[in-house]
């Protein structure tokens, strides 16, 4: 059974030479046309060096032409899986891991485009990954924490989400819905990406279900959530109360498989 490590800011690994490791950036994109460009430069600057492939699901606002640019000026560095459908959160980054693993990813990441993941918390959690097959950048261990923008009711509604999935699903991790995530190459290959199914928030839950299942060593690396600068999130009252309701149709799949 694997249990969810809390690293504290005390206790992050500390800088050390550690293996050269083909990474990919899995950067799942709609509508990012007023992010990409910076966030790409700021991965294309990170060290040690990572690979980017961007998952476009046909955004309407150019962020698909905008990633082929950087392909042209950074080939090798950044590729493009261009969606012809907007399917769900899910699917883009099951179709981003599969392209990673063919082409060869040692170490997978899956975050955001819109800058709520905090770039530079990458080289630790490629550290932490030396030990551990899952890195979870987390809001919810000593050390983490989200916008002081946000209001105190979508702080309690935040918070609240996770212990009630905690609670429904019998998950370890503290963050469940956590997007900022370092994968092993070992440990994608031992979840069958094939049957995931879940979209949105549900995506994060069902990966961290099936990461617990496969036993898989799991550490969670605190993380300041950053509110988006640009751009208009995906997320709708709507869409939450979707999650928390599918909590219990995910618990009984997952029991019966």
């Amino acid at each position: 059974m694997t249990t969810a490590l809390r690293v504290t800011p005390e206790a992050r690994p500390k800088p050390a030479p550690y293996p050269a490791r083909k990474v990919t950036v899995v950067l799942p994109t709609y509508n990012e046309a007023a992010n990409l460009p910076k966030m790409l430069e700021r991965l294309l600057a990170l060290e040690p060096p990572v690979d980017v492939l961007v998952v476009d699901d046909s955004s309407p606002d150019g962020t698909g032409a905008i990633a082929d640019e950087y392909v042209a000026r950074h080939p090798g560095r950044i590729s493009v899986l261009h969606r012809i459908t907007k399917s769900g959160l899910g699917d883009a980054y099951i179709a981003g891991f599969r392209q990673a693993l063919d082409r060869g990813a040692e170490r997978i990441v899956e975050m955001d485009a819109d800058f709520s993941h905090p770039i530079d918390a990458l080289p630790a959690m490629f550290r932490l990954a030396e030990e551990y097959d899952v890195v979870v950048g987390s809001r919810y261990v000593k050390g983490g924490g989200v916008d002081r923008r946000w209001s105190p009711l979508r702080r309690f509604v935040s918070w609240g989400g996770n212990v009630y999935a905690r609670l429904v699903t019998g998950l370890r991790v503290h963050d469940t819905t956590a997007g900022f995530k370092c994968f092993r190459r070992e440990a994608l290959e031992r979840i069958p990406l094939p049957e995931v199914r879940s979209q949105g928030y549900n995506f994060q839950i069902e990966m961290a279900l099936r990461c617990q299942r496969a036993g898989l060593r799991v550490a969670e690396l605190p993380i300041y959530f950053r509110e988006r600068d640009a751009g208009v999130s995906k997320m709708t009252p709507g869409i939450a109360l979707e999650a928390l309701w599918r909590l219990w149709q995910l618990r009984y799949v997952m029991r019966k498989r």
